[in-house]
């Protein structure tokens, strides 16, 4: 497929743009606004955030939306603030908070020994207003229409959980800093951290501070000055996004090899696991594995 062209007749580069969402818009309405912006053929984002919720949210252009079920299973930091003594119907300020139990005993220390026991994979609850399918029905739709979803408990893994501050009494706050693995509902952990401390909890505040090395204070916040120029000024390379793996380059004659599905053989030869192939000017071409008996780097994943 040819690259799509706007009205100047210039193709929209393959890239990645580190966007700070704003609270009140959902992923999709960021996508669709760049999409507008830009003339891009494709966008997409790697990683839902909640209407509320704001910060990193990495926008994949042309070639790059490809590459969107490696970037999930970059680690992603957020800071959460936790209202503990309430609970709500929907695990976060979208919904009524109705007391549950009086917090004002507790003290910092209740909260960092609590979070400990968060941290690891852990299973856990997906909140009943999720996408999760349920009966094979999402869970939303079913806690809609009045019906209480139990989504099946599931295995996430939470790689540091630690209190940043904490505001004791009746309206309780704990602002806490958690990094976890794909598939972490920060909803679910506000709610079973309160009924860890027996008071009840939901989540308020949530932002996204880090998605691999991606990070808030360098993501590009949209306004109605942002440009299709000044969006191409800050496109990263699509491999911003992708996990560590081994980095080989190819000669012009081993690229078109690549772009037909081929394999080739690279020197010094790869290790095994995955590998990214790049092209003499060091741009990602493909990803792939090393065949071992043949001695060959196999492609995947080809990008146009």
């Amino acid at each position: 497929m040819p690259p799509h062209r706007n009205a100047e007749g210039v193709p929209f580069p393959t890239g990645v743009l580190n966007v700070d969402k704003a609270a009140g818009e959902t992923s999709f309405q960021v996508v669709r606004k760049l999409r507008h912006l830009t003339g891009a053929h494709r966008v997409g984002h790697a990683g839902t955030l909640d209407p509320l919720a704001t910060g990193v949210l990495p926008i994949l252009f042309e070639s790059a939306t490809r590459l969107a079920e490696f970037a999930h299973r970059l680690p992603k930091t957020y800071v959460a603030d936790i209202h503990l003594g309430f609970v709500t119907a929907t695990d976060d300020a979208e919904a009524e908070p109705q007391p549950q139990g009086d917090p004002s005993a507790l003290t910092a220390e209740d909260i960092a020994g609590a979070l400990a026991h968060f941290t690891g994979r852990i299973l856990q609850e997906p909140p009943a207003f999720s996408a999760v399918k349920v009966d094979g029905k999402r869970a939303y739709r079913l806690a809609r229409q009045g019906e209480v979803p139990k989504p099946p408990a599931r295995e996430v893994e939470v790689y540091g959980a630690r209190l940043l501050d904490f505001v004791s009494g009746a309206s309780a706050m704990a602002r806490v800093e958690i990094r976890c693995g794909s598939g972490t509902y920060l909803r679910s952990i506000a709610r079973d951290l309160g009924r860890r401390l027996g008071v009840g909890g939901y989540l308020g505040r949530l932002v996204r501070t880090g998605y691999g090395p991606l990070t808030v204070e360098t993501a590009m916040v949209l306004n109605s000055q942002t440009s299709a120029e000044s969006v191409r000024g800050r496109l990263l390379p699509a491999e911003v996004i992708l996990p560590e793996m081994e980095r080989v380059r190819l000669n012009v004659e081993q690229e078109a090899m690549v772009r037909q599905g081929r394999s080739v053989r690279v020197l010094p030869e790869p290790g095994p696991g995955a590998v990214r192939a790049h092209d003499s000017a060091g741009r990602l071409v493909a990803l792939g594995h090393t065949d071992p008996l043949r001695r060959t780097f196999v492609p995947e994943k080809v990008l146009s």
